[in-house]
Order: structure tokens, then sequence, then C-alpha cells
């Protein structure tokens, strides 16, 4: 039986949990090769364990996706590996919650060189290769903070508008080359990221995790958290060629909180 990504070589970053993993284990399930790279090695290995996929079909790399020349190079060895990169899944991110005046300078450049930077890093490296073959599928994993204000994360959500700007200006200049490039904007998802909001929201604002995820649900029609499956549905829509037509998109999936 034909899979969504049968013969697709995929790389995706931050692959050792949340909606990275959930990404990963779709991409498998449907066919995709793939390369998957974190910061955290165990986690990878364990990822890369549980998928069950034979050695020539499946790589992990461990790197920081804030060094540039890093980044540069595994797109390298997995051109060498398999020949060619179709998809790019950018999902690698980082949040940090503070009210506007307790953040430090330092506190906006670590979530710009991971958030936007390690974005930036290797769609710049794949990109050449996806061109030269009038084919490629770039994924920028965004966040409703890139479509909107929020209180006590100003640095994140600066971080996710610059990704949704990019996407759109990237997707413009791929474009004539037949390279889609789009972003997904997940509102709350179960993972480790929406646990570590809590603590650090309860600890800017005075409210409890639990309040604030309450408060946060409110506004949610659907009212719930989704699952990083949800998102992991989307990203293999937009890695497929069922999504040639769409390009310089940032798509809510978010149970609803946002609509623009």
């Amino acid at each position: 039986m034909a899979h969504r990504l049968d013969q697709q070589v995929a790389i995706v970053t931050g692959a050792s949990r949340g909606i990275g993993r959930a990404i990963a284990e779709a991409y498998a399930a449907e066919g995709a090769s793939l390369c998957l790279i974190a910061t955290d090695t165990a986690r990878l290995q364990e990822v890369k364990d549980s998928l069950g996929l034979p050695a020539e079909r499946i790589m992990t790399l461990g790197l920081n996706v804030t060094e540039r020349d890093a980044c540069f190079a595994a797109v390298a060895q997995v051109e060498e590996r398999f020949g060619r990169v179709d998809v790019l899944v950018n999902n690698a991110g980082v949040y940090r919650a503070k009210s506007f005046l307790d953040y430090a300078p330092q506190d906006f450049q670590d979530m710009l060189d991971v958030n936007l930077f390690g974005v930036l890093h290797f769609m710049q490296a794949c990109l050449p290769g996806m061109q030269a073959r009038r084919h490629g599928r770039i994924v920028n994993i965004a966040s409703t903070a890139g479509k909107w204000g929020s209180r006590n994360q100003s640095a994140y959500n600066v971080s996710k508008h610059a990704v949704v700007g990019l996407t759109r200006c990237v997707a413009l200049e791929a474009s004539p080359h037949a390279v889609t490039v789009n972003a997904i904007c997940p509102g709350f998802v179960q993972t480790d990221m929406v646990e570590t909001l809590k603590a650090q929201v309860a600890q800017s604002s005075g409210m409890s995790g639990d309040d604030m995820v309450k408060a946060a649900l409110a506004r949610v029609p659907l009212g719930r958290v989704l699952n990083p499956d949800e998102i992991a549905a989307l990203a293999v829509y937009l890695g497929s060629h069922e999504s040639r037509g769409m390009t310089g998109q940032s798509i809510l999936l978010d149970g609803g909180m946002v609509m623009v």
C-alpha cells in the first residue's frame, strides 16, 4: 500500500519529545526516511528505537540548532546518506516566561537563537538542493504566539512572529523553484513545553499553573488542550504532495483560540 511520504527524505529538528517526536512517528508511518535531530541524544536514541525502522531509513544527529556550521554539516550528512532532503521540519524551540521588565536582552537573544536562527540555518542549508531539484517542502513549527500579543512572554512571541514573517518571505523566493514553505501555529498542546509554561507563568504572574490553563482554555472554543499527534497530522499534509498548492501560509491549529 502506498504511503503519503513514500520515497521522501525528511529532517525533523527537536525530534526527541513532544510535537517533534509525534511528527517523527507520523512521518515514519507514512513511509519517509528520517534524520532526527535534537540536543538530548539519549532521548533521541529512544525515539529511534521505538520507531523500529530499518537502518537504511533512519539516522540521528545530536546537535544544537544555534550552531550554524553544525546545521550545514548535518544537511550535508543527510544528502550524503540519502542523496537529498525532500522535507525539512523546523520544530526545535525554547520557551521562557517573564514580565517584559524582568527580561534581560540575553533572554531575547537566547530565544531568537533557537526559535528563529535555528530555522534560518536549516532553511539556508536545505534550500539550495531543494531548488536545484525543483522539489521541496519546508514546515516551520511556529505558534499562536506568532499571531497575537500576550502577557509575560514577549520574547517568545517576538521569536515566533519572526518565524511567521520569515516563512512568508522565503515562500515568495522559493516558489519559482517549486519549493513550498509553510508554518503551523499550534495553541496549547500537551507537551513538556506546556508544563514549563505553567511553571514559569505562575512564577511571573502569581497565578497558579492550573489556573493559568483554565483561564487560557476559557478562550478556546473547543475547550481542550490539543495532542501532539494532531499537529503531526497537519505536518504530514504539509510535507506531502497533497500540499503542492499551498505556500506562505501560517496555519492556526489551536482549537479556535485565535481566529484571524
